[in-house]
């Protein structure tokens, strides 16, 4: 994003995800722990924000100030052209609409309400990285693969063309 590229979307970017940010998360963990109506039980903690990967991406380049050039991509192509697990994180996961129920959550843990939206807690995030040079870690590795599944979409398309 920072190099005004292009950054792959997995199908259109509008299934929706959540995201929880690790404050709000730990708000709820506490509230957990040692709370005996918790114990044996599975309880999920998200926040109530559903966005979609567009919203998610558009925030990410907001925080960055730069814009967002979105590249769709379909999940199962990343899939079978790449040696990283998208067929259980993508796929399998992030690729459909997800929207969770937290009612057991805040039965568990009166009160509980996750604070911090998404596009706050990215701009943090974003800040941190941005003054710590110690967390900018290049992944070159990845950055080609993205670079070569969009020339390979861009050379189907142009090959199809009329």
């Amino acid at each position: 994003m920072l190099e005004g590229k292009p950054v792959i979307v997995q199908g259109d970017g509008t299934s929706l995800w959540t995201m929880t940010h690790n404050s709000d998360f730990a708000d709820a963990f506490i509230g957990l722990m040692g709370n005996i109506h918790a114990i044996g039980e599975s309880v999920q903690i998200t926040s109530d924000e559903s966005l979609t990967w567009n919203q998610i991406y558009m925030a990410i380049a907001n925080a960055l100030g730069v814009e967002f050039k979105p590249y769709y991509v379909p999940s199962d192509f990343m899939a079978k052209c790449s040696k990283y697990d998208f067929i259980g994180s993508l796929i399998g996961d992030k690729s459909n609409t997800v929207v969770f129920d937290n009612a057991k959550l805040k039965r568990l843990v009166p009160g509980f309400n996750a604070k911090i939206r998404y596009d706050q807690g990215v701009r943090m995030t974003v800040e941190n990285v941005l003054a710590n040079k110690e967390l900018q870690k290049e992944d070159l590795e990845f950055d080609k693969w993205c670079d070569d599944i969009i020339a390979a979409m861009e050379k189907a398309a142009k090959s199809l063309k009329p």
